[in-house]
């Protein structure tokens, strides 16, 4: 699990997401990765994105650029954040779960678009492991999971960090499902096999 010592309070989000040194940066890549993960989505469906699962949301970051893409998209978010859930729960759709509950909870139909940003690697083998079991059920689509791996270069919260090696995911990754189709997105198991085989990573690499 999360380091349960760690309070992801307002201060937390105060300090790693509010006090940036070039916040106009940070939200610019954070509007290019979401227009990535979208248009990736929509690639692979092959039609306009319904619905997004974000699961480790946070504050719900993912929302507001998500809507300006599509306005009618339903965003659903979770976090194990009592304060965030408490702040924003009701204004930006956020529910109270942790990671590993994904097992078994299922909060409604599949989704088109699955997010999980900036969460793995503070989550330990087995919690990781518990949650991932339950996405082949939870995504129709792609799921969009970037993260930072052994001998990455990142500026950020570092504390829990579990540097591993970046072989160890895809091989986690593939157990649950999963198959890599480049840029921290994944084919859901619903629809790898209707890609082309360029468009997806061997599992085996």
């Amino acid at each position: 699990m999360i380091d349960p010592m760690k309070n992801y309070d307002r201060d937390y989000f105060q300090r790693w997401y509010r006090q940036q040194s070039q916040p106009r940066k940070a939200r610019e890549r954070l509007e290019r990765k979401v227009a990535l993960a979208v248009a990736m989505a929509e690639y692979h469906l092959d039609r306009p994105l319904r619905n997004v699962l974000d699961i480790g949301c946070g504050e719900g970051a993912w929302r507001k650029p998500l809507r300006r893409l599509r306005p009618d998209v339903d965003y659903l978010g979770f976090d194990s954040s009592e304060y965030v859930v408490a702040r924003h729960g009701l204004t930006r759709n956020i529910r109270f779960a942790h990671f590993g509950d994904f097992e078994v909870l299922r909060p409604g139909e599949p989704v088109d678009l699955l997010v999980c940003s900036d969460v793995v690697h503070y989550l330990d083998a087995r919690e990781l492991r518990r949650g991932l079991s339950g996405f082949g059920e939870l995504c129709r689509g792609v799921a969009f999971i970037d993260l930072f791996c052994r001998g990455d270069g990142f500026s950020g919260d570092t504390e829990g960090f579990h540097a591993r090696p970046a072989g160890w995911y895809r091989k986690v990754f593939s157990e649950y499902g999963l198959v890599a189709c480049g840029s921290h997105a994944y084919l859901s198991p619903a629809i790898e096999g209707v890609t082309a085989a360029l468009e997806r990573f061997p599992r085996d690499s």
